[in-house]
Formats: C-alpha cells, structure tokens, sequence
C-alpha cells in the first residue's frame, strides 16, 4: 500500500446545509481497516441501497481495467451535535476517461460532462466524491489517487471510494479533522436501508455494528 500523507489546506466552500443525521435509519459497517486508524475522520458517510448497487455493477463491467465516476449527494451538518455529514444517493459513472489495468484518468472533457450533467438533472445536489476500481490489486490510494483527490476534489468534505471488484472489497478514504488523508487506511460507511429493509452490502472485508438511535429526525429516507 502507498503511505503517502498529504494536508490540504481549507477551501472556500459554501456552509453545510442543516440536517439530522439519520442513525436512526442506517446499518453500520466497519472497515477491516479501521482498527489500525487512530484519527477520526472529517466527515461520517451515509451511502444508499441504489448508489451501493449501481457502484458495484459499473465495478464489474469491466475487471482488467480500472473504472469510476462521481457521487453525487448532500452535505448536511447535524443541528444537535455540528457533527458534519454526506448523503451519497447516486454514483454516476465518468465519461471521457483514459483508463488502463492500473489507472485511470479524468480528463477536461470529464470534468465538463459531469457538471453538465449535475446542472440538467442534480441541480440540488453536491458532489461529495468519487469512485474507481483497483482490479486484480487490492484496497488502497496510489500516488496518482492522492493526486486526482487533490486536484478534482480539495474540499475536505469530499471522499473516495476504491473498489476490488474480483476480491469484493472496497472502503472509503476519507480526510480527518485536520484535512490529512491517509492513503493506508479506508473506512466504512453508514448504509441507510430506513431502519427496515435489508441489507444489500456484501463487500468480505466489512463487518456490521450495532448501533443507537440518535437524535429526532426527519424521515426522508423510509
């Protein structure tokens, strides 16, 4: 694995917008990689059934040559704790990319479809992140990741997600507090099922928590 640390310096970016965090309708699952972590990171993840499914089919349309795309959500601060959340509800697979069996490369004409796109159809939405495969490899953030994740997405609110599509493995990398990530170490997320349905998650290297309900929230995600 790449260990490579980078700091990146605060970005001007519009207030988070207020929320309720909804434990109460999420299932946790921890990363594998977790433990080794002692930082906690910057913003906690909350990825819907849809984005997880249509993450891991765009994963295994292709398993020799890395393949990714953006996601699309909200960003949301808790109005009774401040804690700093994301919402991922789509993942929208990248156009007009280089890619190959060990990397993959947005280009100009990337980066002018997607906002196109996010104007047309996401127009309320954020781009909390992106996404891409590491097929045949293992879960992890390259140079070059650290470099696209730098120059793509600076805000400190904004993750990555990398996938392994033949191991069926994945995590989220994501910034601490301070604005450091950490190439070595990825976390899980919070799958928001409205507190009822199953779970679709079958990536071996989570495993589900127990956890509490928190707070009076609105129930947007039933």
């Amino acid at each position: 694995m790449d260990s490579t640390r980078i700091r990146l310096l605060p970005s001007d970016t519009p207030p988070a917008s207020p929320g309720y965090i909804p434990f109460k309708y999420a299932r946790r699952w921890r990363s594998d990689a977790e433990l080794e972590q002692p930082a906690r990171p910057g913003v906690t993840v909350f990825l819907t059934p849809k984005a997880y499914l249509r993450a891991n089919a765009h994963a295994h349309s292709d398993l020799d040559n890395e393949v990714g795309g953006w996601l699309i959500g909200v960003r949301r601060e808790d109005q009774l704790t401040g804690e700093e959340y994301i919402v991922i509800e789509r993942c929208l697979p990248a156009l007009h990319t280089r890619q190959g069996s060990a990397y993959l490369t947005f280009t100009q004409d990337s980066q002018v479809a997607m906002y196109g796109i996010m104007e047309e159809k996401f127009p309320d939405k954020d781009l909390v992140g992106w996404y891409h495969t590491h097929p045949r490899m293992s879960v992890f953030f390259s140079s070059h990741d650290l470099f696209l994740h730098n120059h793509f997405f600076p805000h400190p609110w904004q993750v990555a997600l990398v996938i392994e599509p033949h191991s069926n493995q994945a995590g989220f990398f994501i910034r601490d507090q301070e604005g450091n990530l950490d190439g070595r170490c990825y976390y899980g997320f919070y799958e928001l099922t409205g507190g009822k349905k199953p779970s679709v998650v079958r990536w071996a290297n989570m495993t589900e928590e127990l956890t509490e309900s928190s707070g009076e929230l609105e129930n947007e995600y039933e």
